[in-house]
Protein backbone atom coordinates (compact mmCIF):
# COMPACT_ATOMS: atom_id res chain seq x y z
CA UNK A 1 0.00 0.00 0.00
CA UNK A 2 1.40 3.75 -1.27
CA UNK A 3 1.35 5.83 1.85
CA UNK A 4 0.88 9.73 1.17
CA UNK A 5 1.60 11.94 4.71
CA UNK A 6 0.14 15.44 4.98
CA UNK A 7 1.83 18.13 7.31
CA UNK A 8 -0.55 20.29 8.53
CA UNK A 9 -4.64 20.04 8.99
CA UNK A 10 -5.23 23.73 8.29
CA UNK A 11 -6.81 24.86 4.81
CA UNK A 12 -4.20 23.94 2.58
CA UNK A 13 -4.11 20.38 4.15
CA UNK A 14 -7.56 19.86 4.50
CA UNK A 15 -8.20 20.33 0.87
CA UNK A 16 -5.45 18.58 -0.28
CA UNK A 17 -6.77 15.39 1.82
CA UNK A 18 -10.24 16.18 0.23
CA UNK A 19 -8.98 16.14 -3.59
CA UNK A 20 -6.75 12.98 -2.81
CA UNK A 21 -8.78 11.06 -0.81
CA UNK A 22 -10.78 11.21 -3.98
CA UNK A 23 -8.33 11.10 -6.68
CA UNK A 24 -6.74 8.05 -5.39
CA UNK A 25 -7.89 4.45 -4.69
CA UNK A 26 -8.08 2.52 -2.11
CA UNK A 27 -4.59 1.32 -2.55
CA UNK A 28 -3.59 4.65 -0.90
CA UNK A 29 -3.24 5.15 3.04
CA UNK A 30 -3.50 8.75 3.63
CA UNK A 31 -2.24 10.17 6.75
CA UNK A 32 -2.86 14.25 7.93
CA UNK A 33 -0.91 15.33 11.12
CA UNK A 34 -1.35 18.57 12.86
CA UNK A 35 0.02 19.63 16.66
CA UNK A 36 -3.37 19.87 17.89
CA UNK A 37 -7.67 19.41 16.99
CA UNK A 38 -8.46 23.11 16.53
CA UNK A 39 -8.65 24.59 12.87
CA UNK A 40 -8.88 28.29 13.30
CA UNK A 41 -10.57 30.57 10.31
CA UNK A 42 -8.07 33.40 10.25
CA UNK A 43 -9.39 36.12 8.22
CA UNK A 44 -12.19 35.95 11.50
CA UNK A 45 -9.20 37.34 13.68
CA UNK A 46 -9.96 40.72 12.38
CA UNK A 47 -13.48 40.34 13.58
CA UNK A 48 -12.70 39.06 16.91
CA UNK A 49 -10.22 42.49 17.16
CA UNK A 50 -13.22 44.51 16.21
CA UNK A 51 -15.76 43.11 18.51
CA UNK A 52 -17.30 41.82 15.92
CA UNK A 53 -16.94 37.72 15.82
CA UNK A 54 -16.02 35.21 18.86
CA UNK A 55 -13.74 32.67 19.24
CA UNK A 56 -16.44 30.12 19.33
CA UNK A 57 -17.38 30.87 15.54
CA UNK A 58 -13.40 31.60 14.34
CA UNK A 59 -12.24 27.71 16.28
CA UNK A 60 -13.63 24.40 15.39
CA UNK A 61 -12.10 20.36 15.91
CA UNK A 62 -10.02 19.61 12.50
CA UNK A 63 -11.57 16.12 12.69
CA UNK A 64 -14.92 16.90 11.62
CA UNK A 65 -13.94 18.75 8.29
CA UNK A 66 -11.54 15.71 7.41
CA UNK A 67 -12.67 13.40 4.74
CA UNK A 68 -13.70 9.23 5.83
CA UNK A 69 -10.63 7.14 5.39
CA UNK A 70 -8.15 9.54 6.31
CA UNK A 71 -6.06 9.09 9.65
CA UNK A 72 -5.71 12.19 11.47
CA UNK A 73 -2.56 12.37 14.52
CA UNK A 74 -2.62 14.60 16.52
CA UNK A 75 1.04 15.86 17.37
CA UNK A 76 3.87 18.05 16.76
CA UNK A 77 6.51 17.02 14.27
CA UNK A 78 9.72 17.72 15.43
CA UNK A 79 11.46 16.76 12.02
CA UNK A 80 11.35 16.04 8.35
CA UNK A 81 14.31 13.45 7.12
CA UNK A 82 13.13 13.98 3.36
CA UNK A 83 15.97 11.41 2.40
CA UNK A 84 15.25 8.84 4.84
CA UNK A 85 11.00 9.80 3.66
CA UNK A 86 10.59 9.55 7.42
CA UNK A 87 8.63 12.30 9.49
CA UNK A 88 9.63 12.18 13.39
CA UNK A 89 7.16 13.21 15.90
CA UNK A 90 8.53 14.97 19.17
CA UNK A 91 6.81 12.15 21.32
CA UNK A 92 8.95 9.92 19.65
CA UNK A 93 7.30 8.41 16.99
CA UNK A 94 8.29 7.89 13.30
CA UNK A 95 5.94 8.19 10.39
CA UNK A 96 7.19 6.69 6.76
CA UNK A 97 6.10 7.78 3.71
CA UNK A 98 6.25 7.26 0.45
CA UNK A 99 5.14 10.68 -0.16
CA UNK A 100 4.40 14.21 1.47
CA UNK A 101 2.96 17.50 0.77
CA UNK A 102 3.94 20.41 3.54
CA UNK A 103 0.74 22.61 4.59
CA UNK A 104 2.29 23.65 7.76
CA UNK A 105 1.19 27.36 7.33
CA UNK A 106 3.01 30.34 8.60
CA UNK A 107 3.78 31.61 12.57
CA UNK A 108 4.37 34.87 13.91
CA UNK A 109 8.03 35.67 15.42
CA UNK A 110 7.73 38.65 17.51
CA UNK A 111 10.60 37.41 18.91
CA UNK A 112 12.77 38.31 15.85
CA UNK A 113 12.04 42.11 16.69
CA UNK A 114 13.97 43.20 19.44
CA UNK A 115 12.24 45.19 22.35
CA UNK A 116 8.44 43.57 20.92
CA UNK A 117 7.46 40.50 22.83
CA UNK A 118 10.48 40.69 25.17
CA UNK A 119 9.48 44.05 27.18
CA UNK A 120 6.77 44.97 29.36
CA UNK A 121 4.32 46.65 26.63
CA UNK A 122 3.62 43.28 24.87
CA UNK A 123 0.19 42.62 25.37
CA UNK A 124 -0.46 45.98 27.12
CA UNK A 125 -0.04 48.84 24.66
CA UNK A 126 1.44 46.20 21.71
CA UNK A 127 -0.74 43.98 19.89
CA UNK A 128 -0.96 41.82 17.06
CA UNK A 129 -4.41 40.42 15.89
CA UNK A 130 -2.68 37.50 13.71
CA UNK A 131 -3.37 35.36 16.81
CA UNK A 132 -6.34 34.88 18.59
CA UNK A 133 -5.41 35.49 22.09
CA UNK A 134 -3.79 38.51 20.19
CA UNK A 135 -7.07 39.54 18.77
CA UNK A 136 -9.29 39.41 21.99
CA UNK A 137 -6.44 41.06 24.03
CA UNK A 138 -6.65 43.90 21.13
CA UNK A 139 -10.06 44.03 21.26
CA UNK A 140 -10.26 45.00 24.72
CA UNK A 141 -7.46 47.51 25.06
CA UNK A 142 -10.26 48.92 21.70
CA UNK A 143 -12.96 48.98 24.22
CA UNK A 144 -10.83 51.00 27.07
CA UNK A 145 -8.74 53.37 24.85
CA UNK A 146 -10.06 56.88 24.92
CA UNK A 147 -7.51 58.52 22.51
CA UNK A 148 -4.29 59.10 21.68
CA UNK A 149 -1.37 57.66 18.78
CA UNK A 150 -1.94 54.41 17.41
CA UNK A 151 0.47 53.01 15.20
CA UNK A 152 -1.01 49.87 12.44
CA UNK A 153 2.39 48.40 11.16
CA UNK A 154 3.31 45.41 9.52
CA UNK A 155 7.29 44.30 9.60
CA UNK A 156 8.24 42.61 6.62
CA UNK A 157 7.03 40.53 3.58
CA UNK A 158 5.62 37.49 3.35
CA UNK A 159 2.97 37.63 5.91
CA UNK A 160 -0.73 36.06 5.85
CA UNK A 161 -3.28 38.11 4.11
CA UNK A 162 -1.17 40.78 3.24
CA UNK A 163 -4.14 43.32 2.96
CA UNK A 164 -4.62 42.36 6.71
CA UNK A 165 -3.08 45.66 8.52
CA UNK A 166 -4.93 48.17 5.52
CA UNK A 167 -7.95 46.68 6.69
CA UNK A 168 -7.69 47.08 10.39
CA UNK A 169 -6.27 50.52 9.69
CA UNK A 170 -10.10 51.50 7.99
CA UNK A 171 -11.94 49.27 10.16
CA UNK A 172 -10.61 51.18 13.81
CA UNK A 173 -11.18 54.80 12.09
CA UNK A 174 -14.69 53.37 11.66
CA UNK A 175 -14.88 52.39 15.21
CA UNK A 176 -13.54 55.09 17.02
CA UNK A 177 -15.56 57.46 14.47
CA UNK A 178 -19.07 55.33 15.76
CA UNK A 179 -17.58 56.14 19.50
CA UNK A 180 -17.42 59.41 18.90
CA UNK A 181 -13.85 59.83 19.60
CA UNK A 182 -12.35 59.89 16.20
CA UNK A 183 -10.96 63.62 16.58
CA UNK A 184 -8.76 62.40 19.66
CA UNK A 185 -6.80 59.45 17.71
CA UNK A 186 -4.10 59.97 15.56
CA UNK A 187 -3.76 57.00 13.61
CA UNK A 188 -0.63 56.27 11.47
CA UNK A 189 -0.49 53.11 8.89
CA UNK A 190 3.42 52.10 9.14
CA UNK A 191 4.85 49.86 5.78
CA UNK A 192 8.21 48.61 4.80
CA UNK A 193 6.63 49.11 1.23
CA UNK A 194 7.09 52.34 -0.76
CA UNK A 195 3.13 52.78 -1.30
CA UNK A 196 -0.30 52.10 0.52
CA UNK A 197 0.43 48.49 -1.44
CA UNK A 198 2.93 46.41 -3.70
CA UNK A 199 0.92 46.83 -7.00
CA UNK A 200 0.69 50.42 -8.62
CA UNK A 201 -2.90 50.41 -9.61
CA UNK A 202 -4.24 49.08 -6.17
CA UNK A 203 -1.65 51.07 -3.99
CA UNK A 204 -2.58 54.23 -6.02
CA UNK A 205 -6.12 53.63 -5.11
CA UNK A 206 -5.57 52.61 -1.10
CA UNK A 207 -3.63 55.86 -0.52
CA UNK A 208 -6.20 57.54 -1.74
CA UNK A 209 -8.84 56.22 0.94
CA UNK A 210 -6.05 56.30 3.05
CA UNK A 211 -5.97 59.77 2.86
CA UNK A 212 -9.84 59.92 2.55
CA UNK A 213 -10.10 58.21 6.37
CA UNK A 214 -7.30 60.87 7.55
CA UNK A 215 -4.92 58.10 8.02
CA UNK A 216 -1.56 59.22 7.63
CA UNK A 217 1.28 56.91 5.25
CA UNK A 218 3.92 56.25 6.65
CA UNK A 219 6.51 54.39 4.05
CA UNK A 220 9.82 52.62 3.60
CA UNK A 221 9.82 52.02 7.78
CA UNK A 222 12.15 48.99 7.97
CA UNK A 223 11.46 48.22 11.90
CA UNK A 224 14.72 47.38 13.66
CA UNK A 225 13.20 47.53 17.65
CA UNK A 226 10.70 48.73 19.89
CA UNK A 227 11.94 51.09 22.69
CA UNK A 228 9.26 50.05 25.51
CA UNK A 229 10.47 52.48 27.88
CA UNK A 230 9.51 55.57 25.81
CA UNK A 231 6.97 53.61 23.91
CA UNK A 232 8.46 54.09 20.49
CA UNK A 233 8.72 52.44 17.31
CA UNK A 234 12.63 52.91 16.05
CA UNK A 235 13.44 52.18 12.02
CA UNK A 236 16.64 51.11 10.76
CA UNK A 237 17.33 54.81 9.17
CA UNK A 238 17.07 56.41 12.26
CA UNK A 239 13.17 57.57 12.32
CA UNK A 240 10.95 56.99 15.79
CA UNK A 241 7.67 57.03 15.86
CA UNK A 242 5.93 57.33 18.80
CA UNK A 243 2.47 55.16 19.83
CA UNK A 244 0.29 55.08 22.53
CA UNK A 245 -1.54 51.75 21.31
CA UNK A 246 0.98 49.53 18.68
CA UNK A 247 -0.81 47.03 16.35
CA UNK A 248 1.78 45.19 14.80
CA UNK A 249 2.36 41.94 12.41
CA UNK A 250 5.34 40.62 13.48
CA UNK A 251 7.81 38.76 10.97
CA UNK A 252 5.75 35.78 9.59
CA UNK A 253 8.13 32.62 9.15
CA UNK A 254 7.86 29.43 8.24
CA UNK A 255 7.13 26.44 11.12
CA UNK A 256 10.37 25.64 13.28
CA UNK A 257 10.72 22.13 12.14
CA UNK A 258 10.87 22.94 8.75
CA UNK A 259 13.80 25.26 9.14
CA UNK A 260 15.38 22.33 11.52
CA UNK A 261 14.95 19.85 8.61
CA UNK A 262 16.43 21.96 6.27
CA UNK A 263 13.89 22.42 4.24
CA UNK A 264 13.26 25.67 4.46
CA UNK A 265 14.94 29.03 2.56
CA UNK A 266 15.96 32.17 5.05
CA UNK A 267 12.34 32.79 6.08
CA UNK A 268 11.41 28.69 6.74
CA UNK A 269 9.29 28.50 3.47
CA UNK A 270 9.78 25.82 1.22
CA UNK A 271 11.60 26.21 -1.71
CA UNK A 272 8.93 24.83 -5.03
CA UNK A 273 8.47 25.01 -8.51
CA UNK A 274 6.00 27.88 -8.56
CA UNK A 275 3.66 26.21 -11.40
CA UNK A 276 3.42 23.06 -9.73
CA UNK A 277 4.33 22.99 -6.45
CA UNK A 278 7.00 20.26 -6.59
CA UNK A 279 10.10 20.47 -4.37
CA UNK A 280 12.96 21.80 -6.13
CA UNK A 281 14.87 19.20 -3.98
CA UNK A 282 13.04 15.93 -3.83
CA UNK A 283 10.43 14.79 -6.27
CA UNK A 284 8.01 12.98 -3.74
CA UNK A 285 7.76 16.40 -1.30
CA UNK A 286 4.92 18.60 -2.53
CA UNK A 287 4.36 22.08 0.07
CA UNK A 288 1.31 23.79 -0.51
CA UNK A 289 0.06 27.05 1.04
CA UNK A 290 1.63 29.38 2.89
CA UNK A 291 4.61 26.42 3.60
CA UNK A 292 6.05 27.23 0.14
CA UNK A 293 7.93 30.07 -0.83
CA UNK A 294 5.79 31.02 -3.71
CA UNK A 295 5.62 35.09 -4.73
CA UNK A 296 2.15 34.99 -4.45
CA UNK A 297 -0.05 36.28 -1.63
CA UNK A 298 0.04 34.06 1.50
CA UNK A 299 -3.41 33.58 1.59
CA UNK A 300 -6.54 30.97 1.72
CA UNK A 301 -7.36 31.70 -2.04
CA UNK A 302 -4.05 31.04 -3.21
CA UNK A 303 -4.33 27.44 -1.43
CA UNK A 304 -7.67 27.15 -2.70
CA UNK A 305 -6.99 27.65 -6.29
CA UNK A 306 -3.68 25.47 -5.88
CA UNK A 307 -5.69 22.89 -4.23
CA UNK A 308 -8.12 22.81 -7.62
CA UNK A 309 -5.11 22.05 -9.40
CA UNK A 310 -3.34 19.45 -7.87
CA UNK A 311 -4.53 16.49 -7.84
CA UNK A 312 -3.92 15.79 -11.22
CA UNK A 313 -0.68 16.45 -10.82
CA UNK A 314 0.08 14.05 -8.02
CA UNK A 315 -1.24 11.70 -9.80
CA UNK A 316 1.02 12.30 -12.63
CA UNK A 317 3.70 12.62 -10.71
CA UNK A 318 3.44 8.98 -9.00
CA UNK A 319 2.93 7.44 -12.34
CA UNK A 320 6.31 9.39 -13.63
CA UNK A 321 4.20 11.50 -16.19
CA UNK A 322 4.77 14.95 -16.72
CA UNK A 323 3.02 17.63 -14.29
CA UNK A 324 -0.35 18.47 -16.69
CA UNK A 325 -1.66 21.46 -14.83
CA UNK A 326 0.00 24.91 -14.15
CA UNK A 327 -0.67 27.29 -11.30
CA UNK A 328 -0.81 30.92 -12.22
CA UNK A 329 -1.02 32.17 -8.85
CA UNK A 330 -4.10 33.50 -8.72
CA UNK A 331 -5.23 34.82 -5.54
CA UNK A 332 -7.96 37.40 -4.44
CA UNK A 333 -9.27 39.12 -1.42
CA UNK A 334 -11.56 41.13 0.11
CA UNK A 335 -10.10 44.37 1.87
CA UNK A 336 -12.61 45.73 4.77
CA UNK A 337 -12.44 49.73 4.35
CA UNK A 338 -14.86 50.74 7.00
CA UNK A 339 -18.81 52.12 6.80
CA UNK A 340 -20.39 48.92 6.11
CA UNK A 341 -18.13 48.44 2.37
CA UNK A 342 -15.91 46.85 1.00
CA UNK A 343 -13.00 46.41 -1.63
CA UNK A 344 -12.22 43.42 -3.94
CA UNK A 345 -8.40 42.31 -4.91
CA UNK A 346 -8.06 39.73 -8.11
CA UNK A 347 -4.48 38.85 -9.12
CA UNK A 348 -1.79 36.30 -10.21
CA UNK A 349 1.77 35.64 -10.40
CA UNK A 350 2.02 38.20 -13.44
CA UNK A 351 -1.07 40.00 -13.33
CA UNK A 352 -1.60 43.31 -10.74
CA UNK A 353 -5.07 44.19 -9.07
CA UNK A 354 -6.94 45.69 -11.42
CA UNK A 355 -10.15 47.78 -11.27
CA UNK A 356 -13.53 46.46 -12.91
CA UNK A 357 -15.98 43.56 -11.94
CA UNK A 358 -16.00 40.13 -11.17
CA UNK A 359 -16.63 37.34 -11.59
CA UNK A 360 -18.64 38.60 -14.89
CA UNK A 361 -17.91 41.62 -17.08
CA UNK A 362 -19.75 44.41 -16.28
CA UNK A 363 -22.47 42.02 -14.29
CA UNK A 364 -20.18 41.63 -11.45
CA UNK A 365 -21.95 41.75 -9.43
CA UNK A 366 -18.70 42.51 -7.13
CA UNK A 367 -16.44 45.67 -7.55
CA UNK A 368 -12.32 45.42 -8.30
CA UNK A 369 -10.62 48.01 -6.55
CA UNK A 370 -13.93 49.93 -5.59
CA UNK A 371 -15.77 49.98 -1.91
CA UNK A 372 -19.51 48.73 -2.61
CA UNK A 373 -21.45 47.30 0.11
CA UNK A 374 -22.08 43.78 -1.67
CA UNK A 375 -18.20 43.36 -1.24
CA UNK A 376 -18.75 43.81 2.73
CA UNK A 377 -21.60 41.37 2.19
CA UNK A 378 -19.67 38.88 0.07
CA UNK A 379 -16.56 39.04 2.89
CA UNK A 380 -19.05 38.10 5.91
CA UNK A 381 -20.59 35.14 3.86
CA UNK A 382 -17.44 33.39 2.82
CA UNK A 383 -17.19 32.48 6.35
CA UNK A 384 -19.90 29.92 5.99
CA UNK A 385 -18.53 29.41 2.73
CA UNK A 386 -15.30 28.09 3.96
CA UNK A 387 -16.90 25.80 6.82
CA UNK A 388 -19.35 24.36 4.48
CA UNK A 389 -17.41 24.83 0.96
CA UNK A 390 -14.40 25.37 0.45
CA UNK A 391 -12.65 23.21 3.20
CA UNK A 392 -14.15 20.08 1.65
CA UNK A 393 -12.50 20.81 -1.27
CA UNK A 394 -15.94 21.19 -3.13
CA UNK A 395 -15.69 23.69 -6.37
CA UNK A 396 -16.97 27.79 -5.91
CA UNK A 397 -18.66 29.49 -8.55
CA UNK A 398 -15.33 31.36 -9.89
CA UNK A 399 -12.64 30.57 -11.92
CA UNK A 400 -9.13 28.63 -10.68
CA UNK A 401 -7.38 30.52 -13.06
CA UNK A 402 -6.94 34.24 -13.17
CA UNK A 403 -9.48 35.42 -15.95
CA UNK A 404 -8.80 39.01 -17.51
CA UNK A 405 -12.91 39.06 -18.35
CA UNK A 406 -14.59 42.36 -16.45
CA UNK A 407 -10.97 44.03 -15.85
CA UNK A 408 -10.15 47.21 -16.98
CA UNK A 409 -6.11 47.62 -17.58
CA UNK A 410 -4.50 50.47 -15.74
Amino acid sequence: MARLLIIGAGTAGTMIAHHLRRALSDDWSITIVDRDNAHHYQPGYLFVAMGTNTAQRVVKPRDRYLPDGVEFIEAQVQRIDAAENLVRLEDGRSLAYDWIVVASGTTTRPDQVPGMADGPLWQRSIFDFYTLDGAQLLHQALERFEGGRILVHFCELPIKCPVAPLEFAFLVEDHFRKRRLRHRVDISYVTPLDGAFTKPVASRELSGLLEDRSIRLVTDFAVESVDNERSMLIGYDGRELPFDLLVTVPPNMGQQFVIDSGLGDDMGFIPVDKATLRSETYPNLFAIGDAANLPTSKAGAVAHFAAELFSDNFVAAVAGRDLPNAFDGHANCFIESGRGQALLLDFNYDTEPLTGSYPLAAVGPLRLLGRSRLNHLGKLAFEQLYWRLLLRGKPLPVPTLMSMTGKKPA
